[in-house]
């Protein structure tokens, strides 16, 4: 295992308690860097608050509701918080072998999908546009939160925002919405094509 500083200074790109961490190689902390750069673009990465904190900004808001935040546990880099029918629940995102997931619970027996990037995960669990609620879609989806005894499906409806994101970003999301066969995203100039590759998600 090893720390930030053995990675010639590069901590600049992550904050004070993501510099606290300890990473597994070099291509782990790369993949967190490039994770922690794709969630301040996102507008809804909460960066340094706390599981309290979470509940109380979620508290008011309808179920589904979510955001990201960095993990208070020193093993895990961030934690997804989200309004559920009962009440804010946090779930750790593990990383490992360069791969993002859903931290499991001994109780499930669902296989739990990895990916390269925090964003992408988020993107997993949201309803796909048309589908008819929120928590039917989760349910289709099969992932649930055991939590005092109770089996809660998971629902992502919308990010809670933590800045004003710019009309261009906003026009990327939109874009990434619609551009889903490489054929389409290989018709568009390059300047175009590389700003879409650098937030290559439509949430």
């Amino acid at each position: 295992m090893v720390t930030h500083s053995k990675f010639n200074g590069m901590s600049r790109s992550l904050d004070a308690t993501l510099r606290l961490k300890t990473f597994a190689s070099k291509n782990e902390y790369n993949l967190v860097v490039n994770a922690v750069r794709k969630l301040q673009e996102s507008g809804f990465y909460w960066s340094t608050v706390t599981g309290c904190e979470a509940n109380l900004l979620l508290s008011s808001e309808p179920i589904g509701t979510f955001l990201i935040r960095d993990s208070s546990d020193n093993h895990h880099f961030f934690t997804l918080s989200v309004k559920t029918e009962s009440g804010t629940k946090n779930l750790r995102i593990q990383c490992e072998q360069c791969a993002f997931f859903l931290q499991t619970d001994p109780r499930s027996t669902q296989t739990v999908p990895k990916f390269d990037c925090v964003l992408k995960l988020v993107h997993h669990y949201m309803p796909a546009k048309g589908s008819d609620s929120a928590i039917s879609a989760s349910m289709k989806r099969g992932y649930f939160i055991y939590s005092g005894g109770e089996k809660i499906p998971l629902v992502l409806s919308r990010p809670l925002s933590s800045s004003v994101s710019t009309l261009q970003h906003l026009c990327r999301k939109t874009l990434n919405g619609h551009l889903e066969s490489y054929e389409k995203m290989a018709q568009l100039p390059a300047p175009i094509k590389d700003f879409l590759q650098d937030y290559d998600v439509p949430v």
